[in-house]
């Protein structure tokens, strides 16, 4: 039997797997260039923070939220929360993926094999109650679990790292035929994202995503097709492409705009 299995009626009886909330926030954003964290840098006013925790909150007001922090974040208690939900911190780790498994660890005495872990990057606060919806609903019966995706439509080039002139120059043209740009939330059992978690951490294997350590147990998450401005903020130009979408996306006609 499962270590994270309950048992007894209580299990038997166990209706709707509950949702868990995991958002890695422990970097230190150092492609920002900037004199903080990403997450708190300001974005039409507010912290990015702010606006992701906004955004999951309006779609999963019940939830369970556990954000990962480093220890020493001073930017944390100036933060304000979403009202009416529940939001534990715990530590990050060095990577994303430590983080994660941290979030994990912090709730495998309370969460049940199959109940849902989704993991949503901090710095995206753009993400639409729309994408988060049809992805709880596309997966709702899947055994393993899945993400939200692109398909990639520019074509791709591989570059040659071995030049020696401080050039970065092609080497072949990648057949982008199902090649697919990762977003999130991702969403997967929490028995299988814990165990594959910790299983690829110990083996040492890189971890860039929680799909890649459940594609590395063997298993093959599934795609479902999301929308283009769910953008990361990474980089110092991606601030401004994100307040085009926030205001955007306020603006989309009625007939057109989430139920959020």
């Amino acid at each position: 039997m499962s270590r994270f299995s309950k048992t007894g009626p209580e299990a038997e009886l166990k209706a709707e797997p509950k949702i868990w909330l995991i958002i890695p926030a422990a970097g230190i954003g150092s492609r920002m260039q900037a004199d903080r964290p990403k997450q708190y840098l300001p974005l039409a006013g507010r912290p990015i923070i702010e606006h992701t925790l906004e955004r999951l909150s309006r779609v999963l007001p019940d939830a369970e939220y556990i954000i990962c922090l480093n220890p020493d974040d001073p930017y944390w208690p100036e933060i304000q929360h979403p009202k009416g939900i529940t939001l534990r911190q715990v530590d990050g780790g060095k990577e994303r993926a430590n983080s994660v498994l941290n979030g994990l660890k912090s709730i495998a005495d309370e969460a049940h094999v199959d109940d849902w872990v989704l993991v949503h990057d901090v710095a995206r606060p753009c993400v639409r109650a729309s994408d988060i919806t049809k992805l709880l609903t596309e997966l709702a019966a899947d055994p393993v679990g899945g993400i939200l995706a692109l398909r990639v439509s520019d074509t791709m080039k591989r570059s040659n790292d071995l030049s020696t002139d401080n050039t970065s120059r092609i080497c072949a043209t990648v057949d982008r035929t199902g090649l697919w740009q990762a977003l999130t939330p991702q969403m997967f059992r929490f028995e299988r994202l814990f165990t594959a978690l910790e299983q690829a951490l110990l083996a040492k294997v890189s971890i860039t995503d929680e799909a890649s350590a459940l594609e590395w147990a063997g298993y093959q998450p599934r795609l479902v097709s999301g929308c283009r401005d769910n953008i990361k903020v990474t980089h110092p130009d991606d601030l401004a492409f994100a307040e085009l979408f926030l205001n955007a996306q306020v603006l989309i006609t009625p007939s057109l705009q989430e139920k959020e």
